[in-house]
C-alpha cells in the first residue's frame, strides 16, 4: 500500500488521483470515477470534491491501494 502524506486537513478526491500519479488530468480523473474504478474506504465514489482525509483507503483500478496520511509521498 502506497502512502499520500498531505500538508493540510483534507485533500479532495481529483487532487488525490493526480497526487499519487494514478491520473495526469482533471478529465481524466473524472472518466476513472465515472467508470467506477475508484473506492474510497471500500465503496464505489464518483464524486470528484470528495473530501479525503487522513485514515482514508483508496483504491484504484490497475493502480493499486492508497492511504491519505497528515503531514509528501512514501512508500511501504
Amino acid at each position: 500500500m502506497k502512502k499520500i502524506l498531505i500538508h493540510s486537513g483534507y485533500i479532495k478526491l481529483d487532487q488525490f488521483l493526480k497526487l499519487s500519479d494514478c491520473v495526469s488530468t482533471g478529465g481524466m480523473a473524472k472518466a476513472l470515477l465515472q467508470e467506477g474504478h475508484v473506492l474510497v474506504n471500500g465503496e464505489v465514489e464518483e464524486r470528484r470534491g470528495r473530501k479525503l482525509y487522513p485514515g482514508d483507503k483508496i483504491e484504484v483500478q490497475d493502480n493499486g491501494t492508497f492511504e491519505v496520511e497528515g503531514g509528501g509521498v512514501k512508500e511501504e
